[in-house]
């Protein structure tokens, strides 16, 4: 596998929410314990952290009870009828702790692996941990008013315990993926929570590291089957979201078996292939043959233009996500992401487009995150395409103006406020890119500011004023549908 011991991110950080190396002391820890009971097969129950003043935990119908919608394409497969859950996430859940230093690690593999080593020594104060990874996505759709389930693997200790509470507080389930790890060496360290120390220096650059970035193989590739709890919560989730990081989790074989359950119990798959892409692509044959599997077998694919560019050969997003249907087998939407120019929607039929939001930029870790539970959610909802961008754009963006992904991200009232205000990036420059050596392109979706006369015109361009998707998004997020929490 190829790993990164250091990926480097420049952007934006406000210095108040890191922690001074010099402000804590490296010593043993005396960490609080905890252990998550066994989970019976059946029904299933979410893994919790319930108090006797909690809400009961959430608990699947038992599938052999379940009225059943026939089986999907001759492979056997059984959807149930009611499905519960909105989305699932897969692994990478880790907790983030963002330290200031006057300079980020040096080249060398050994000195880095030295200083993590003595971070790890002693946790410092929590107000500098973030729930990371797939956490971020999980939090945004719960937000959002979906319900939400995390799948994946956090060790019985202090970091284990704060994930735990924090997906538990924003009103996320979780569902073990637990293995055997006897086999494996030093075994406690492999069961541990996987800790992503952010380091970021006086140029606001910020470097990335954690033990899965100095093993050999995936973080739990003691893990290797799909248990009953998890399969269950599989089958009873509308998408699974997946992301490339998934491949630092877990081996190629196991990811593949995931995508092959989730197709056969009519779970969509989402995937973002993400800054991974890249080096998996050109990783080990059972790595490149698991991510093509990912493209070929998912049913809504996000990428950046840049990626989606990498991935084809073409630097046209429209054209790109043409061609990435094309080989799809059951992929519906290429999402294509443009930073501040704005958003894509690819289908056979039609081209959506978004211009972005204007806003102050703090920070854009969780940005892709926040998008993806977005269009995640238009998809549950069966939302218009161009309206369905619209939210993710907004989400996208007021996570943009805060600092820091977990608990930072976009709150709904953020993202109302976004929506009302109506302030877009220019259309026309978008629209010439997109259009332009694309004279087959189908009808186009356009999102406007509403310089544009509202309908179709000879070119084949559907406008949709901002103001008409502001009337139908708002009920929506006003009057609560879309919110768990009034608080959120």
């Amino acid at each position: 596998m190829n790993h990164h011991a250091l990926a480097l991110k420049f952007h934006s950080f406000s210095p108040q929410y890191a922690l001074s190396l010099s402000n804590f002391t490296l010593h043993s820890p005396n960490p609080l314990q905890f252990r998550v009971p066994n989970v019976s097969s059946s029904p299933v129950s979410l893994r919790s952290r319930s108090s006797a003043a909690d809400v009961s935990p959430v608990r699947y119908t038992d599938v052999s009870s379940s009225s059943s919608i026939g089986s999907l394409g001759g492979t056997g497969g059984v959807v149930v009828a009611e499905k519960r859950i909105d989305v699932a996430t897969l692994g990478n859940l880790c907790v983030d702790i963002v330290l200031s230093v006057d300079e980020l690690p040096p080249n060398s593999r050994g000195e880095r692996k030295a200083l993590m080593d003595e971070l790890s020594l002693s946790p410092p104060d929590k107000k500098y941990w973030e729930a990371g990874g797939n956490c971020n996505m999980a939090i945004a759709a719960a937000r959002l008013g979906l319900q939400c389930v995390a799948i994946g693997h956090v060790g019985d200790e202090i970091y284990g315990e704060f994930l735990l509470d924090v997906l538990h507080e924003e009103g996320i389930g979780t569902v073990a993926l637990d293995g055997e790890a006897a086999n494996a060496k030093d075994a406690s360290s492999f069961c541990e929570t996987l800790i992503c120390w952010v380091l970021v220096d006086p140029l606001q650059r910020h470097g990335f590291c954690s033990r899965a970035d100095f093993k050999e193989e995936p973080a739990f590739s003691w893990i290797t089957d799909l248990s009953d709890e998890v399969k269950m919560a599989i089958r009873q989730s509308k998408v699974i979201f997946c992301n490339g990081y998934d491949f630092d989790d877990f081996s190629p074989s196991f990811i593949m078996s995931t995508i092959d359950y989730a197709t056969k119990v009519g779970t969509a798959i989402f995937f973002d292939p993400g800054p991974r892409g890249k080096s998996l692509s050109k990783g080990t044959p059972d790595e490149r043959r698991a991510l093509s599997h990912f493209f070929r077998m998912s049913d809504v694919l996000l990428l950046t233009s840049e990626e989606a560019e990498s991935l084809t050969g073409i630097k046209n997003p429209v054209k790109a996500g043409q061609e990435i249907l094309r080989n799809g087998k059951g992929t519906k939407w290429v999402i294509v992401k443009m930073g501040p120019k704005g958003s894509v929607l690819v289908t056979k039929s039609s081209v959506s487009v978004a211009p972005a939001f204007k806003v102050e930029v703090v920070d854009t870790v969780g940005c892709g995150d926040s998008f993806v539970a977005a269009i995640a959610l238009g998809y549950i909802r069966d939302m218009p395409l161009v309206n369905t961008l619209t939210i993710a754009n907004a989400v996208g963006a007021a996570t943009a103006m805060g600092c820091g992904a977990g608990r930072n991200v976009a709150k709904r009232h953020h993202v109302v406020d976004l929506i009302k205000a109506s302030k877009l990036n220019d259309e026309e420059s978008l629209l010439k890119e997109l259009l332009a050596e694309n004279p087959e392109t189908p009808k186009v979706n356009l999102l406007s500011k509403g310089m544009r006369k509202e309908g179709s015109n000879k070119q084949q361009i559907e406008i949709i004023s901002m103001e008409k998707v502001v009337s139908e998004l708002l009920p929506e997020l006003e009057l609560g549908r879309c919110c768990v929490k009034t608080s959120s």
